[in-house]
This record gives structure tokens, sequence and C-alpha cells, in this order.
């Protein structure tokens, strides 16, 4: 009871806590009053304590699901997977898996992880974890049970197609990090970085990966870069602000508001530009979201990039995670919103891009129609103006039939625009 007592009062803190155009309330009659007293009431007339965990989440998530669609309340479970996914590394073997069947299947080992030199293969078939059966098993329960500290050993035994007998593997976990950042380098003049989420190795895999293509490329050769953004949700701010800065010289980056006007933020670059004042075109879509919008604004705004590709998501706000404390899990709640550096705010609207290009959709992909974008989902934030649907999130699996990625290239091959004169 104690430990579901502590946690309520961490969701639903006394009202004079919470500043109301910085003037503190009084506490009698206030709404968090109601929920808290309600659920202890509940749990005082409970049997037993096995229900006040349950009872604590139910009143959380019943006092939220009124608020917008991105305020959530995480179990301990869930706030664990979060901050594995914030922090981009964890203890693992590195293999990437599906459940197709009700089986675990291999999809790759990941280069240079114990599994990979252990020898496993994709296309193997997971039957057994620590001599446990791995049917029945949800998909995030397989992995959770693959996880484990640094050094430590898991036992694996996989069927192979086309051999008779089982292979037994024990394998030694070791530090896996999420990749979050591809590159290659197009024929020859373009670097492309692909940057799949913000995580903590975000900025770190993008100036590998700057310095890798510049190794490649001399700097005399090398036409720009192509930074692709599409379907990336977005993640941790200070990465965002970090890689942007990394490209700017000057310049404000964002800046985010809160409930009182001491709130705000300005984020502003300082010299010191890693792509050496190359060109950079930014490819967006349907699904570039959240922090992915903080950079094309950024570059866009600044006019230190061109964006291609079609209109963005329009998630123009950012969350703050408080810790319940114990095993209690955590809140997500949406506390700023978030504005480009021309002031503008992209919430409900998203980023326009500069040079618009659709991609040829297969039939399948049409039928399963473009994301609506935050307009369209419930209890968003209001935008400022008319609001706008997001569009177009298809992206080619071939780079030969990737019309943005074509448009992007060729716009860094022509010579650049002069400015006008007046």
């Amino acid at each position: 009871m104690a430990a579901a007592n502590a946690a309520l009062r961490r969701a639903f803190p006394p009202l004079q806590q919470v500043a109301s155009a910085g003037q503190p309330e009084r506490r009698s009659g206030g709404a968090s009053d109601t929920v808290y007293d309600t659920a202890m009431a509940i749990m005082n007339e409970q049997p037993s304590g096995s229900e006040d965990r349950r009872i604590v989440a139910t009143a959380i998530n019943g006092a939220l699901a009124s608020l917008d669609p991105h305020s959530s309340y995480m179990n301990a479970s869930e706030y664990r997977d979060m901050q594995v996914q914030a922090r981009g590394s964890f203890g693992g073997v590195g293999l990437e898996v599906s459940l197709e069947s009700g089986l675990l299947k291999v999809v790759s080992p990941i280069e240079g992880t114990p599994a990979d030199k252990a020898g496993i293969l994709a296309g193997d078939v997971i039957v057994n974890i620590d001599d446990e059966s791995a049917q029945g098993l949800s998909l995030s329960q397989a992995v959770s049970k693959m996880r484990g500290p640094v050094g430590s050993k898991v036992r694996l035994k996989v069927i192979r197609p086309r051999q008779d007998k089982p292979i037994d593997f024990t394998i030694v976990r070791d530090t896996i990090r999420v990749r979050a950042v591809r590159w290659r380098v197009e024929d020859n003049d373009v670097g492309y970085v692909r940057i799949t989420t913000f995580n903590a190795q975000t900025n770190d895999g993008f100036k590998q990966a700057i310095a890798e293509i510049s190794k490649q490329v001399a700097n005399d050769n090398m036409k720009g870069y192509v930074i692709d953004l599409r379907n990336n949700p977005g993640g941790l701010l200070n990465e965002v602000v970090s890689l942007t800065d990394g490209l700017l010289e000057r310049g404000e980056i964002v800046s985010t508001r809160g409930r009182n006007p001491e709130d705000t933020q300005r984020f502003n670059a300082k010299p010191g530009d890693l792509s050496r004042g190359k060109r950079i075109i930014v490819l967006i879509n349907g699904g570039t979201a959240s922090g992915s919008e903080i950079l094309a604004g950024a570059l866009q705004d600044n006019k230190r990039g061109t964006v291609v590709g079609t209109r963005s998501f329009g998630k123009g706000s950012t969350q703050t995670i408080f810790p319940l404390g114990g095993d209690n899990g955590a809140l997500r709640l949406t506390t700023h919103r978030f504005f480009t550096p021309s002031g503008t705010s992209i919430q409900a609207r998203g980023i326009t891009p500069d040079v618009e290009v659709l991609q040829d959709e297969p039939d399948d992909v049409k039928k399963k129609g473009a994301p609506g974008g935050e307009a369209t989902l419930n209890r968003h934030l209001p935008g400022q103006g008319i609001e706008q649907v997001a569009s177009q999130s298809y992206v080619p699996p071939d780079p030969k039939n990737d019309k943005a990625l074509r448009t992007a290239v060729s716009l860094l091959r022509s010579p650049p625009a002069k400015p006008s004169r007046r």
C-alpha cells in the first residue's frame, strides 16, 4: 500500500505544486484530489494488496484519457523498454528476430555481435532459450529473455533449414548498440545518410557517417549530402539539437514553449559545420515526425538545406518523463510545444517541402492510404491556422525507384541557384 500511495502522490501531486500562470492554486476541490482519494478508497476496501498496482495503473490511465494522444502511463516493463530505446544500447546477443506463425525466426544477426560471431544465421528458428521452449512466447517476451547483463551467458537451441539436428549455442552477452544511422556514397560524389531515430547513439553515429564518407570522397569532388529523415518518428530532443548544431554555423535551432512564459527555451547553434559548408538536401514524408521535423525545420528556416519529399506528420510537441518511483513505471506527459526558427508551430500542420516529390506507390500500398498525421489523431493539440493532414510515407525498397532520392541527387549536381538582385 505504501508503494502505491507514493506512486499516486507522484502522479497526482497537491495542486499547490502545479503553477498556473505563475500563481499557486489551493488544493481543496482539485481534480487530482478526486482521483487520488477514489483510488485510495478502492485500495482500502480490497481484502489484500495484490491488486494495488493494477488499481494505480487504472487510476492514472483514466486520468490521462482526456489528454492529448502522446500523454500516457507506462508500467514498469514499458518504462524499462522506453529507457532501452532511448539509450540505444543494451546487453544482449545481437539478433534481429520476428515471430512467424508462432515460430521465433532470425531475421539477421547484427554484424560483429556475439550471435554473429557464434555462427547464428538468418533463417534459423530459435526453439529454446535457456532450456525453456520459445513456443508460445510473444516477441517482446522472447527478446527480453535474450537480453541481460553484459558478460552473462544465454543458451539458444536453433533449428536450421536442411539440417536434421538442432544446433546448441552458448553465447556471452555483450553491449549491443541500436544502429540509428546508416550511410553510403551515391555515385561517387554524394553522401547519403539515413537517420531512423534519435537515441543516445544518433549524434555519434552521424559524426561517424560524415567522417567515413569524407574518407571515400575528396572534398573537391563532394557535391553535398542527402539526409534522409523519412519515417523517422523522432526521439531525444538533446540528440536532435546536438546533431542539428553540427550542421549550422549560427542561428536558432528550435524553441520550446510551455504552460508558463518562463518555461520558454531557445536552442542556438554554435560555430562549426561537420559538412564543411557542403549543400544539404533533407528528405521527409508523412512518417517524418517530432524530432526529425525539428531538424528539417531548422535547416529549412536557416536556408541551410532544401527539403524534398512530401508533407511531414505534424507532431509539434515534446513530452517529459516523470518516473513514479520504485517499480511503478512513469508518466509521459506533453509539456511543451516547439517552434521552428521562424517562429512557426508545425503542430497539426507539418513541414511543407521546398520541392514536392510523390512516389509511384504499388497498388497494395495505395489501398492502405497515406497516414493521416497529427491532425487526424483524437484529442490532438490544436494547430495554428489551417490544420493539414500528412501525405505519402512510402519509400521504394530499391533506391533506383526512389524518385525523391533521385531528385535530391540531381539537385545537388545542379549549380546552386544564384540569389536574385532587387
